[in-house]
């Protein structure tokens, strides 16, 4: 995605070209339909001792933001590496109307017991 994004200029390529180069986004903003994501990720199983085991091989995000006309005028590409520099917020929002069920709790442990190991 990296070298394909290059093909795209700010201030001159619009939202068609990005779209002929890079494909329609993989979602766009909630409030902000200029502002459009891409990711590339890649996968690779692990070695034949540990059967199952997952490594992330790229992990890539591109945010492209677009004038009110459709121009390019902002471009940021994420890799794995930068990623892994951005602090997430510890904090949670509470909802009880959608709290999980037991049953659904129950299934998130297993399923975090059956992927635990991976490395991504």
């Amino acid at each position: 995605m990296k070298n394909r994004s290059e093909k795209i200029s700010l201030n001159k390529s619009n939202k068609n070209d990005v779209i002929k180069v890079l494909g329609y986004p993989h979602t766009k903003s909630i409030d902000d339909e200029n502002l459009w994501f891409y990711f590339d990720r890649k996968i690779a199983s692990g070695k034949l001792v540990r059967l199952g085991d997952m490594n992330l091989l790229e992990n890539n995000v591109l945010i492209l933001n677009f004038d009110k006309y459709g121009i390019l005028i902002k471009k940021e590409f994420f890799s794995k590496e930068d990623m892994k520099k951005i602090k997430y917020s510890e904090m949670k929002t509470e909802n009880p109307v959608t709290q999980d069920s037991f049953v659904t709790s129950f299934l998130q442990s297993v399923r975090q017991k059956m992927y635990g190991k991976r490395k991504f």
